[in-house]
């Protein structure tokens, strides 16, 4: 089972105000690289709320790269593999918007959301946030860390993996029937809570 974790705060509201990004690389199941770095965003207004949850300030990133800096380091490391993430509507938005600001063509990828796999595996949860289904899973982590995000959705999917005895990444699509989504130049398609179906016609 192999693929790439990623996770993404942002200092406000702004999806390409990107101060952190937190990815691992998992080979055969386990977890062989981990990258973490703060970001300078060009919008330099943190919003209080955002600050509240991650505790990343202005001050924090005075020093630290751009985005379009930082994707040199990693680009290569999403494009062409299985991408996961939690809430992944949200990290391929500000993926998406960071590199719409930076007037860089977008990767080719699959990805997944391990909010909709933790849905169809762990039936019942009060909440499907990342924290509530690490709670579930009895794994301890800080919460809103870009590395630490990462590092839990990729336990997140290796565990519904386990749960399910799949072996694969089309194994746990096909068992769950969620639909996957896809990122390429100029264009994406997101991924679903369940695939889409052909209407039958009468």
């Amino acid at each position: 089972m192999d693929f790439v974790a990623i996770d993404f705060e942002t200092a406000n509201q702004n999806r390409s105000s990107v101060c952190s990004v937190g990815l691992v690389v998992v080979k055969e199941g386990k977890i062989t690289k981990e990258y973490y770095q703060l970001v300078k965003p060009s919008d330099l207004y943190f919003d209080p709320i955002c600050v509240r949850i991650h505790g990343i300030t202005a001050t924090d990133v005075e020093d630290a790269p751009s985005f379009q800096s930082v994707w040199g380091e990693i680009s290569h490391l999403l494009d062409g593999n299985l991408v996961i993430a939690h809430n992944a509507s949200f990290d391929m938005s500000v993926l998406r918007k960071s590199l719409d600001e930076c007037g860089v063509d977008y990767p080719s990828f699959a990805y997944n959301c391990t909010v909709n796999v933790s849905k169809k595996t762990w039936h019942g949860l009060h909440s499907y946030s990342l924290n509530n289904v690490a709670e579930h899973l009895q794994i301890q982590f800080k919460h809103h860390h870009a590395l630490e995000d990462a590092i839990v959705a990729a336990k997140v999917y290796l565990h519904s993996c386990m749960h399910h005895k799949v072996t694969s990444h089309g194994e746990l699509v096909e068992k769950l029937e969620i639909g996957e989504g896809i990122l390429y130049p100029n264009g994406y398609k997101p991924a679903r809570l369940n695939k889409k179906t052909k209407k039958s016609v009468s």
